[in-house]
């Protein structure tokens, strides 16, 4: 059997779409069904199954902006796109852009099983033109995604039940499938000595791109109104185009802040030494980086923002802190600093926490709604 993937963003395994392409399309290789990729990473070009497209010139100034922010913008190659799909049995879409358009139509045309995933959320789009906080550009954009894509699928994956309420109260009901992107069987808890330059500091996590979305300042800002400010060592596990604005930010906490990428394995030692997890951030429709932290025994402080999947993995009260609001982050900073023993026994509590979210269940159930599109579009 034959799949398709489109995806408009792909490249290096440093954001979520793209470990989440990239782990779904491993698992159906495992599971023995051949998987065309139609997308615009360079590096893939001449690798077997995969079918690069070009990305758009948008000229100089929008070349850099666009390269600064991590954006892929492919271009749409209807040939390329009528060849990776022609004979496939389904096709499934990543993004809801340009070439994602394209092979929906193209798709539809040939009478194909279209499936798609919900790996964006509007603020993700519109906080690259400054309209983040605008409610009514965020409705629009959510309707723009729809024109373009979901409303050609058989089915929708919707990574939580959060993206699909506020996805289907503007457009309308939809045949969805709530399916998380799961967590990695590799993130479990070890033990593991912190390095020794920080055996004095309680080390704070966190694991996001770089981006105004993902609220970075508030976290800076709490620690630097928390009571043990001096024994604090964040460390912000990431890439992205806020960088030099959080480095500036961070000038006067007595520990500079360790920003840096981070591989897999390398990751999971450094999830598994830290003493805390803080998820601040505004936007989010699932954070498996927040899972992964949880699978390793971590245990987290995340926004309470209504515009966040994160907020339902807080077990309790304790786990939360207003959104945007570093005076309530610094406190919950300090209370958990206090109550080592609470601690513990919470994060034994989040050990178990994250089984639903286990991946080989997660990508048995993406599986299924691949065959139960084939067998609608059959029916």
């Amino acid at each position: 059997m034959i799949i398709t993937i489109i995806s408009d963003v792909l490249g290096q395994e440093n954001n979520g779409t793209t470990i989440a392409t990239m782990n779904f399309i491993r698992s159906l290789k495992q599971k023995g069904y051949e998987v065309r990729v139609v997308c615009p990473d360079q590096d893939k070009k001449g690798l077997p199954g995969y079918y690069v497209v070009k990305t758009y010139n948008l000229g100089r100034f929008l070349n850099r902006y666009v390269e600064k922010n991590g954006v892929s913008l492919a271009k749409a190659n209807k040939k390329v796109l009528y060849e990776a799909i022609k004979d496939a049995d389904a096709v499934h879409i990543i993004m809801p852009f340009s070439l994602g358009r394209a092979a929906a139509r193209i798709a539809k045309k040939l009478d194909k099983p279209i499936t798609a995933g919900f790996h964006c959320q509007a603020e993700n789009f519109t906080s690259h033109i400054f309209m983040m906080n605008f409610g009514l550009a965020n409705n629009v954009a959510y309707r723009i995604f729809y024109h373009n894509v979901y409303k050609y699928c058989d089915c929708i994956h919707y990574p939580s039940q959060f993206i699909r309420d506020t996805f289907e109260k503007i457009v309308g009901k939809t045949n969805g499938y709530v399916i998380s992107n799961g967590v990695n069987r590799d993130f479990v808890k070890v033990d593991i000595d912190k390095p020794e330059e920080l055996n004095d500091k309680f080390v704070i996590l966190f694991i996001g791109r770089y981006s105004k979305e993902k609220s970075h300042p508030v976290l800076i800002k709490g620690v630097k109104k928390s009571k043990y400010e001096n024994r604090i060592q964040l460390i912000f596990a990431g890439t992205g185009p806020q960088k030099e604005k959080l480095e500036k930010l961070s000038q006067g906490l007595t520990n500079k802040p360790i920003m840096k990428f981070y591989s897999r394995k390398e990751l999971i030692k450094v999830i598994n030494y830290s003493d805390l997890y803080v998820h601040p951030a505004e936007v989010e429709i699932e954070a498996i980086a927040c899972l992964e932290a949880i699978a390793c025994g971590l245990v987290p402080i995340i926004s309470n923002s209504k515009r966040s999947a994160t907020r339902y993995f807080a077990i309790s009260e304790k786990n939360l802190f207003n959104c945007n609001d570093s005076d309530d982050l610094a406190r919950k900073i300090d209370y958990w600093i206090e109550h080592p023993e609470e601690k513990r026994k919470m994060s034994n509590e989040y050990l178990g926490y994250t089984k639903k979210f286990d991946y080989d269940n997660c990508m048995n159930g993406m599986e299924m709604m691949i065959l139960d599109a084939i067998k609608r579009k059959s029916s």
